[in-house]
């Protein structure tokens, strides 16, 4: 995913970012190093967080619902967004803490190899692979290895992601990744570049619209945050736009922002906000919004006879066909069960 250039530059062509590194440089996202004219990925294998999580924490709440998902996550990203809760690892990457880690030497990071990642997963008896806490598309390769074998050993595969892969980036692991959680955090320019400091964000709804045309399970979701994102009509437009393009039935979960990082100075989001976000939702036809942490029990019904299918509480409870249809009246509730 990357192509040489004159003067012995390397283009990386794996995100929208499409960076250009100079011999013995680094990408913006800090994973991806120009050594003698070839690119390198050098944060292959190096992981900076484990856990077992329920799956609907990521958020996916459609997918394979009450099971358990082996969370894993890297260092760098490809964005820098000015609220990221995961700072530490995705924007102090310097290019000496990389060299320390390979070498051993770094203290809170692991080296993993595809192989020992899925053992893991098995072992601590998850029934899925979840590549997230920073920009899973930054260290591609790895997680296409590391797809292929937890498909071979009967795991479910999930993206946790910005969607600023390309579509041809994407296709590379798309054969061997079952859901992409996507971030649609806004639908203009200022807010992109100035909160995530990137360009070309269009990009990010087209390689999402290309993630649906492959057939991956998808679910948005989009931080709200006072006086950057919570206009009436930023919202409108991202949930038409999901309506339109990915089907009425795609999840949608709008989040409360807690001040953070480098947006302390902010309130946080309030609950009319995300109330007004539900009701815009559904009004632009968006069967299934929900609301992300705010402390409410999460119910999935049917949008056709308003069976409940899923209760997401202390515990899971699911009422489902095999098929993750209506257990009443047979709808399609775009539910991988």
């Amino acid at each position: 995913m990357w192509e040489k250039v004159e003067n012995n530059y390397v283009k990386c062509k794996i995100c929208h970012n499409q960076c250009l590194i100079s011999p013995g440089s680094v990408s913006r996202c800090t994973s991806r190093m120009n050594v003698n004219g070839k690119m390198e990925l050098e944060t292959y294998g190096l992981i900076s967080s484990l856990a077992s999580d329920p799956i609907e924490k990521k958020p996916l709440y459609h997918f394979h619902p009450g099971t358990r998902v082996f969370s894993v996550g890297g260092w760098g990203c490809n964005f820098t967004c000015l609220h990221c809760q995961n700072w530490e690892i995705s924007q102090s990457s310097k290019r000496e803490e990389i060299i320390n880690l390979r070498k051993g030497l770094g203290v809170g990071g692991y080296c993993v190899s595809p192989e020992e990642l899925v053992d893991l997963a098995i072992q601590n008896n998850c029934q899925g692979l979840s590549w997230t806490y920073n920009e899973p598309a930054i260290w591609l390769e790895y997680t296409i290895e590391s797809a292929m074998l937890a498909k071979q050993r009967g795991l479910y595969t999930a993206y946790v992601t910005n969607g600023y892969i390309t579509p041809e980036g994407l296709d590379q692991i798309a054969p061997w990744l079952d859901a992409f959680r996507v971030d649609l955090k806004s639908f203009d320019d200022e807010f992109y570049s100035r909160i995530c400091g990137v360009k070309n964000w269009w990009g990010i709804y087209e390689t999402t619209k290309h993630a649906s045309e492959l057939g991956l399970h998808i679910e948005a979701v989009t931080n709200i945050i006072p006086g950057k994102n919570d206009s009436d009509d930023n919202l409108k437009k991202i949930t038409g736009w999901i309506a339109e393009n990915l089907g009425e039935d795609t999840p949608w979960h709008v989040t409360r922002f807690f001040p953070y990082n480098k947006l302390q100075d902010l309130p946080p989001t309030p609950v009319e906000t995300i109330l007004k976000a539900v009701k815009i939702g559904k009004e632009e036809g968006l069967n299934f919004v929900y609301t992300g942490n705010m402390g409410e029990t999460a119910l999935t019904e049917c949008p056709r006879c308003s069976t409940l299918a899923v209760k997401r509480d202390d515990h899971i409870e699911v009422n489902l066909n095999p098929d993750g249809t209506c257990t009443l009246c047979g709808r399609d509730l775009n539910i991988v069960y």
